[in-house]
């Protein structure tokens, strides 16, 4: 589209025409040509795109001229066709049933927006919980030789002096006898130093308590939730590493749900958050903090020889298992004895293409394996059950059947489950206690 203006009254300095190709400059990308037509009469001719012609039908307030070359459009230049480059900040008017007042103080700063990152979020987020983050230091040694210490971090999270850090950093469990006897060194980030005592430890989850006393109040940090987490927000990492205090790192999510099978580690099922924060040792135990400020998980370890792989205890399991500490003392885990597989569309389709005798389900959960001996053989589980009631609720993911089981011990649960040809089977199974050689 062209826009031909002919006839533009000018005064002395053409700012008329001036205040039009401004407008054109502003509003996007065009090409403006002047010449004299035969009467001698000005006329300007600017190529604009069809989306901007409301914008140039619209008032428009001219700021100022943002290019270092003199301010002002010739006469000369017009005659030759030729318009110099320029650039304007140009500012639409508003509308007139909108006004705008001036802030009486202007010295207030800008409101934020909650779910933006700004130049302050990851500054903010981590001056929240910096305080309460401290460095925890343990001798270690043999027949009461001090070989070493073990480092690492850890948070404060209630005001008498509950202290949330990992199990390997505060107890021994790599065939060295700590000399410390359950006592932990304490460093505050202003300096302070306590004496700590190990509550609790649990060497599955790798979770453990610390506490120390203090006469004066001691900051804390708040518990958040990752359930909320997803994949590509932002955290900060907060430690201790190599025994460098107040060390702050930034990084995202890169999964929320990293199972222990993929890191090749042993034993019950597990699930880490997944970050590619920057973590080193004297890092494990310290806190993993969202843009709101609160912890969401529990720095835990890196894979050596990588960049960017780090993980952490999600602060929802974290929370579950401080709960068992203050019920038991321990945390208890039922054990059925089998092994499961959350099924999905598509893992259900290729098993329907592969068995067309597999149960016709659209959620649930498969059970490929059952251990010998175990609560579910001796109920009647066989491998191929899918699992699609447990506890009278229905199920589609291995986390829900965990969730529902709790830390019922010794308690008879129904199970429906469907098999080959669609028979239904209801099973009662009995959970044990799981027996962790630790």
């Amino acid at each position: 589209m062209r826009l031909s203006l002919r006839n533009v009254a000018r005064d002395s300095k053409g700012s008329s025409l001036l205040r039009v190709a401004a407008a054109a400059a502003a509003a996007g990308s065009g090409v403006a040509f002047a010449n004299a037509n035969a009467d001698n009469k000005p006329e300007l001719s600017i190529g604009v795109s069809a989306p901007l012609r409301k914008q140039l039908e619209r008032p428009w307030h001219i700021g100022q001229i943002t290019d270092s070359r003199p301010a002002f459009l010739s006469w000369d230049h017009l005659k030759s066709g030729i318009l110099p480059a320029f650039s304007f900040r140009a500012i639409p008017a508003p509308p007139d049933d909108i006004k705008k007042e001036v802030p009486a103080d202007t010295s207030e700063s800008p409101k934020q927006c909650p779910q933006c990152l700004g130049r302050d979020t990851i500054a903010t987020a981590a001056a929240r919980v910096g305080p309460a983050v401290v460095n925890l230091s343990i001798p270690q040694g043999f027949h009461g030789m001090t070989t070493g210490k073990s480092i690492g971090s850890g948070t404060i999270i209630n005001n008498d002096g509950t202290i949330l850090t990992c199990a390997h950093v505060v107890v021994d469990f790599q065939g060295l006898h700590s000399s410390s006897k359950g006592k932990v060194a304490v460093t505050l980030q202003d300096g302070r130093t306590f004496e700590g005592t190990v509550v609790n430890a649990d060497m599955h989850s790798d979770i453990a308590i610390v506490k120390i006393n203090s006469k004066v109040p001691l900051p804390t940090a708040k518990l958040g939730s990752s359930g909320k987490l997803r994949p590509g927000d932002w955290v900060v990492a907060m430690g201790c590493p190599l025994s460098l205090q107040n060390t702050v790192t930034a990084g995202i999510v890169s999964c929320v749900d990293r199972k222990s099978s993929d890191l090749g580690l042993g034993g019950m099922r597990r699930e880490y958050l997944q970050t590619d924060c920057a973590i080193n040792a004297g890092n494990s135990g310290g806190p993993l903090v969202d843009i709101d400020g609160e912890v969401v998980g529990v720095n835990i370890m890196k894979v050596f020889g990588a960049d960017g792989l780090s993980f952490a205890v999600p602060i929802d399991s974290v929370s579950k298992i401080i709960e068992h500490f203050k019920k038991s003392g321990r945390v208890i885990r039922p054990w059925l004895g089998l092994k499961m597989v959350d099924l999905n569309e598509m893992i259900i389709a290729q098993l329907k293409e592969r068995d067309p005798a597999f149960p016709d389900v659209k959620r649930g959960v498969l059970v490929p394996t059952v251990t010998p001996g175990s609560p579910a053989d001796r109920a009647g589980f066989q491998p191929g059950d899918v699992v699609i009631e447990f506890d009278r609720k229905p199920v589609g993911s291995i986390t829900e059947i965990i969730q529902i089981m709790g830390d019922k011990i010794g308690i008879p649960i129904k199970v429906v489950v469907r098999r080959a040809k669609d028979s239904l089977v209801t099973l009662t199974v009995v959970p044990e206690e799981t027996n962790l050689d630790i």
